[in-house]
């Protein structure tokens, strides 16, 4: 059964990187229902999707079309035998650690139908990788190996709103036919700079 691991929201802590000052990457799980709704405009909205996680550096992140980030316990493990170490749900910055959906091979624009409150979301764009990432994890050219890994995780939007609590099912339906998935759109963008609309374009013009 594909299901949400843990919600994961900040605890701020001050970054090692370089200007960045305090960062919310530093996600940790909670015990109770969260409520889930769009925060809207990324610059001027409420950042993230999640009432009470936080967002600082809020021209890089949050807003409509990144108001949940998901990464899968799969992808997890995978890093886990790469780098020799654990690696605890939310150490990627996530708000959801998921098991059994693929975050970052999931379609653009799928509906993730999550727990039984009525909430709704769909995968907009990967993650990439920055500098208050690097200092998060600790390990040498993390960026690069990060991105030539493409396990990424997947950005969603907020469709319909509602809660989400540890061991909600998650049940994906109305997956578009263009077929374009997180880690397509994150090697179109990181090797030829073609944003994901773009590339979506593309397939269903050559379909």
């Amino acid at each position: 059964m594909s299901r949400v691991l843990s919600v994961n929201v900040a605890v701020p802590m001050r970054s090692t990187a370089k200007s960045v000052g305090i960062t919310g990457i530093n996600k940790v799980p909670v015990d109770h229902p969260v409520a889930v709704r769009a925060p809207g405009p990324k610059r001027t909205g409420l950042h993230s999707g999640l009432v009470g996680d936080q967002i600082f550096d809020v021209r890089s992140h949050g807003g409509d079309d990144q108001a949940v980030y998901a990464y899968a316990r799969e992808d997890y493990a995978w890093w886990e035998r790469e780098l020799g170490r654990e690696l605890p749900g939310g150490l990627f910055g996530e708000n959801l650690t998921t098991e059994g959906v693929a975050a970052s091979t999931a379609v653009v624009g799928e509906l993730w139908h999550v727990g039984e409150g009525g909430l709704v979301l769909a995968p907009t764009y990967p993650r990439v990788p920055c500098a208050t990432f690097q200092a998060r994890m600790g390990e040498k050219q993390w960026t690069k190996r990060f991105t030539q890994a493409n396990r990424t995780g997947a950005y969603l939007r907020v469709v319909a709103p509602g809660e989400v609590r540890a061991g909600d099912a998650i049940v994906v339906t109305d997956v578009p036919a263009h077929g374009v998935t997180v880690a397509d759109a994150f090697h179109a963008y990181m090797t030829e700079h073609i944003e994901v609309e773009e590339l979506i374009a593309r397939r269903m013009t050559s379909a």
